[in-house]
């Protein structure tokens, strides 16, 4: 069993900023398999929005957790508590500054590096020895700007282009890493 995370902030306000593309490339998983993800709801239990589904005979599960960024470990780990998810299987996809925009870089068993939503990840399963597929948001202005406002900024024209190359890139990365492994997955789109 896998449970894919995406982060990002709930609420129409923070739909299309840069800290949102966990949940944008989570909706692009669930949309691009339809006959696979069926079932969807939201979930006061998890504080999550949860799809089921399988690829394989192995159970996937998707979710974007309902709280603020940095309390996603509260999700995270009422969800892995529930399914008894190890934190192997654990696949969290996040935003990260440190990255050029357009590139996708997958880690694992990596400090949060000042994401504060891998933090609460990190924090509530006492763990960081999961999977991460980390979407880079560095842009040439970015560097004025105090990151915790730039994550906050609606996604330009010309980036969601980009960004939109991005998410089929992290698509096809994911589907690498389930059929093949998480390493012939690194080594094909590191």
């Amino acid at each position: 069993m896998k449970l894919i995370i995406g982060l990002g902030n709930p609420g129409k306000k923070y739909e299309t900023t840069w800290h949102n593309l966990g949940f944008l490339a989570v909706d692009a998983l669930a949309a691009s398999k339809p006959e696979m993800f069926l079932k969807c709801k939201q979930s006061a239990k998890f504080k999550a929005e949860v799809c089921e589904g399988s690829e394989l005979e192995e159970k996937i599960i998707l979710a974007k957790p309902r709280t603020f960024m940095d309390k996603s470990g509260q999700a995270v780990k009422a969800i892995m508590s529930f399914y008894k998810i190890k934190p192997l299987d654990l696949w969290v996809i996040h935003d990260d500054i440190d990255i050029e925009l357009g590139r996708l870089k997958i880690s694992h068993n990596s400090a949060a590096a000042g994401h504060k939503g891998v933090q609460s990840i990190i924090n509530e399963i006492g763990s960081q020895e999961f999977v991460r597929f980390r979407l880079g948001i560095k842009t040439r202005g970015q560097g004025q700007i105090p990151a915790e406002e730039y994550v906050l900024q609606k996604i330009g024209k010309e980036d969601k282009m980009i960004i939109d190359e991005t998410l089929k890139e992290t698509l096809a990365a994911l589907s690498v890493a389930l059929m093949e492994g998480v390493t012939e997955a690194k080594n094909e789109f590191n």
